[in-house]
């Protein structure tokens, strides 16, 4: 090893002998130094005995003269005389140490054992009597002095010492094993005694209940009850004092329930229970509850139950009374609660007071005004007033109050800045019921012209549909438009309403003003519901084409234009004069076919139209549908054009504005589109597949009938290398053209 590091291992190869982690263990344990062990001493005379013990005697002194305030030294000192069976020196060294320290416990200690082990009983005696005389308090001496006496079988002394103690008014383990001794000897009355005297030094509830059940154990129930009353008598009956003696009522009520007497156990419970607040008294509710379920019947069972939940509810309001479902849960329970008083038949008082306490529940919740002008904050508070409008309503039939109920939470409730519909309407609805219709229109005119809103107008429009009022529906009508006319929807509804009412000039001016309007909020639909109301009510073909050309004109979107053209080729219902002229329930409805040439044209020039604003995708959509509509009405021909227009799809490159570099993308090719772009290459394109058409047919195979491939179909593995070379081909006589082969590659 050099420059303090580990050498170098050169040969890491395996030992040939390998040690195993049990060897080395082992070994480890045989190399282990044997401890030291003094010497053993022989005597063989006296004289060599005297000799030893005037040593041990020197160090000994030696040693507590060094360390006088040391009680161990002083205990070894005395043991060692006393082992060498000299008792007169190991007392007159305990006594030595007593000058130096008399209030050491383990020095007394180490003393009445030393006298106990040499069989000194009056000396051990003697010294408890010292001990327990200058320490008192030390309840160790008290207890080892009483086993003395006892394992003595003095049980007269040890009662003797237990008094002596008990006049120091001990802890309660003191006052316990006094009375366990009497018990051990079948002193009950003595036991009892002194459990009156540990009431006299300690009354607190846990004492009064031992003694109740010590004299229950014994039989003596009258005496068990005796203790209990003088209990609650000593404690009284304010709130602070019933609250401190709740365990005592616990275990008496548990007495008289192992006694059978179920009603006496009640009737403690009920006591103080009522004495006590909800919030103090869980642990005893939990109790009586447990008891109820036990020997109750349903209905106690079941108000104590909600007892239970009252005092869990008050804790959490009383902790957040802004916590506006726990109102809700708690109204639910008291109004539960009186529907069950209700169906079991309960008194009147009862139902009046179950009454009561769901109105005050209510005023309590409402009394907890949201703050803050954030109609967020106030959607959980309006319902509560709802329901406590709704509770008066229903449940107590006081209509009065409900009236109230809805007028103060509308005067609570800041309309300038946000308003409640439901609220609003629901306070209508209720005088509905109550035969005041002009209350009700007055509420719902008042709400209109304070805080318009959209809910409100439907609300009150339905209000009047329910009465049919047709006139004030539609005078409600202009007014939600006068304050929305970009309402599509509302529109719509005012129409249907005409409809209904079979009023179908209206309805038709209706529309006319409504998509006449500058701005609306979904035009689509308003449209859509115009030209359905002209196809399905009127059977107007030639106003519905007008509506069509007015729509795409303003619109163009493809979806129209699909819409057009499926129109034109479907049937519609026969006009309406006709329709009245042969009117017949059992004949199926007539109806007046489509023209699919007149679908075709629209087809062509929607496809124009997207064609000339450059939109392809919207091209592609028109042109599935067109195959769709072919399919289905068109022939062969007709279907192989439309599938001759169908795009592929090409890869054209470009370069990226941000990094520069050259991009390729997928884009949709069309066919025309190709043709006016580059006609010299198309006209090659499509020679070479006539060419390979013939090539196909001599060979016996399938035939591709335009010069292009879908987007949706592939080419023929087959002839992939002669597209290719036509490709390169055609890119020496045209390089303007990047179109991707036939076959999509």
């Amino acid at each position: 090893m050099q420059d303090g590091r580990a050498p170098r291992i050169r040969n890491r190869a395996p030992a040939a002998i390998q040690i195993t982690a049990e060897q080395l263990l082992r070994e480890a344990q045989e190399r282990q130094e044997s401890t030291f062990r003094a010497p053993k001493q022989r005597v063989e005379d006296f004289e060599e005995l005297h000799e030893y013990r005037g040593r041990k005697r020197k160090e000994f002194e030696e040693r507590v003269r060094r360390t006088r305030g040391s009680i161990k030294e002083w205990t070894q000192y005395a043991n060692w005389e006393a082992s060498q069976n000299e008792f007169d020196r190991s007392r007159s060294i305990f006594e030595r140490a007593m000058d130096v320290d008399s209030r050491s416990v383990q020095l007394w200690l180490s003393y009445t054992e030393m006298e106990l082990k040499s069989r000194n009983v009056q000396h051990a005696r003697n010294l408890f009597d010292r001990a327990v005389t200058l320490l008192p308090r030390v309840d160790q001496l008290w207890y080892k002095y009483v086993y003395l006496e006892e394992l003595l079988q003095n049980v007269p002394g040890a009662r003797q010492v237990f008094e002596r103690w008990m006049q120091w008014e001990p802890d309660d383990k003191a006052w316990q094993a006094y009375i366990k001794m009497e018990e051990r000897y079948d002193e009950s009355d003595r036991a009892s005694v002194i459990y009156e005297r540990w009431i006299a030094v300690r009354p607190d509830p846990r004492v009064w209940v031992k003694w109740a059940k010590f004299e229950e154990e014994r039989g003596k129930l009258d005496k068990a009850r005796e203790v209990f009353q003088t209990a609650l008598q000593f404690f009284g009956d304010e709130e602070e004092q019933v609250e401190k003696a709740q365990a005592v009522f616990n275990a008496f009520a548990k007495m008289e329930t192992r006694l059978k007497e179920y009603e006496r156990a009640r009737v403690i419970y009920k006591f103080a229970l009522s004495r006590l607040p909800r919030s103090k008294s869980a642990n005893l509710y939990a109790a009586y509850t447990k008891f109820e379920k036990q020997h109750g019947t349903r209905s106690i069972v079941e108000s104590t139950v909600i007892g239970k939940r009252r005092i869990q509810y008050e804790d959490e309001v009383s902790q957040d009374g802004r916590n506006y479902d726990v109102w809700f849960d708690y109204v639910r329970l008291e109004e539960g609660a009186l529907r069950t008083l209700r169906e079991e038949g309960g008194t009147k008082e009862e139902e009046n007071a179950a009454t009561e306490r769901v109105r005050d529940v209510y005023e309590r919740a409402v009394a907890h005004v949201p703050p803050g002008q954030e109609k967020r904050h106030w959607r959980r508070y309006i319902f509560l007033w709802l329901e406590y409008a709704l509770f008066e309503e229903i449940e107590t039939k006081d209509y009065d109050r409900a009236r109230q109920v809805y007028r103060t939470v509308l005067n609570l409730v800041p309309h300038k800045q946000f308003t409640f519909a439901k609220l609003w309407i629901m306070a209508a609805r209720f005088e509905v019921r109550q035969l005041d219709l002009m209350a009700a229109r007055k509420m719902l005119g008042t709400a209109i012209g304070m805080c318009p809103k959209e809910s409100l107008f439907k609300g009150y429009i339905q209000l009047e549909m329910d009465l049919r009022e047709f006139d004030r529906v539609r005078t409600l009508y202009e007014k939600y438009l006068e304050y929305d006319p970009t309402n599509s929807a509302a529109w719509i509804k005012y129409a249907e309403l005409e409809t209904a009412l079979e009023d179908f000039t209206r309805a038709e001016a209706i529309f006319e003003l409504g998509v006449s309007q500058a701005s609306l909020s979904m035009p689509e639909i308003l449209w859509k519901a115009y030209i359905d109301f002209e196809v399905d009510e009127q059977g107007d073909r030639e106003k519905t084409r007008s509506l069509y050309e007015r729509l795409v004109v303003l619109s163009g979107h493809h979806k129209v234009w699909i819409s057009y053209a499926e129109f034109e080729g479907s049937s519609i219902p026969l006009p309406r004069a006709l329709r009245e002229e042969e009117e017949d329930e059992d004949s199926e409805p007539r109806v007046v076919a489509g023209d699919p040439e007149l679908a075709r044209q629209v087809f062509e020039r929607g496809y124009k139209d997207l064609k000339v604003k450059g939109l392809k995708a919207e091209r592609a959509a028109l042109l599935e549908s067109w195959k769709t509509f072919e399919q289905e009405h068109g022939s062969e021909s007709e279907i192989a054009k439309v599938e001759g227009m169908m795009p592929i799809i090409g890869r054209k490159q470009h370069v990226d504005k941000e990094t520069g570099q050259v991009v390729e993308d997928w884009e949709l090719v069309f066919a025309d589109d190709e043709r006016e772009a580059n006609p010299r290459s198309f006209k090659f394109l499509q020679m070479a597949h006539a060419w390979k058409n013939s090539q196909a047919k001599k060979s016996g195979g399938t035939s591709i009938l335009s010069g292009f491939t879908p987007a949706t179909a592939s080419a023929p593995e087959s002839t992939q290398n002669d597209d290719v070379q036509m490709e390169d081909r055609r890119e020496q006589d045209d390089s303007h053209s990047d179109v991707a082969s036939s076959d999509g590659e």
